[in-house]
């Protein structure tokens, strides 16, 4: 699939996808005429950056762990540098913190929405939501 194509279907915009590919987050192929290609799986990859984005993680640190998903061997592990460590032990930390600030937000909105005349909404919102779209 061409590039206009990928961003109608992960709601992401052309401009941004072509800031993935030049973090090294996307790798499209190039056809003949070198248009960028997508495949299938990239619709997935470009949803999970865009919602790692959007949780405020770091584009660089994205990089790393979309690497670490898709790293079967413990060599990887036994290679990491300290800097490395460093840097995932405090995304980490930052991650729990938002964790249990998002957690803390959804039981307070939910409490809410189930003391009004609107509690199903808040029954229905109980389910995984699907990604929402970046522009």
């Amino acid at each position: 699939m061409k590039i206009g194509e990928l961003s109608e279907r992960t709601g992401v915009s052309t401009r941004l996808l072509r800031y993935y590919e030049q973090q090294g987050l996307l790798a499209p192929g190039r056809s003949a005429n070198t248009y960028r290609t997508y495949a299938e799986e990239d619709v997935a990859r470009v949803e999970r950056v865009a919602l790692l984005v959007r949780s405020g993680m770091p584009t660089r640190l994205i990089k790393v762990v979309l690497d670490l998903e898709a790293a079967e061997s413990d060599a990887l592990a036994e290679s990491c540098p300290l800097a490395v460590a460093e840097m995932l032990a405090d995304e980490l930390r930052d991650l729990d913190a938002r964790i249990a600030c998002l957690s803390r937000s959804r039981t307070t909105i939910h409490a809410f929405l189930e003391r009004t005349e609107h509690a199903a909404l808040a029954r229905g919102a109980a389910e995984p939501a699907a990604p929402a779209q970046v522009s």
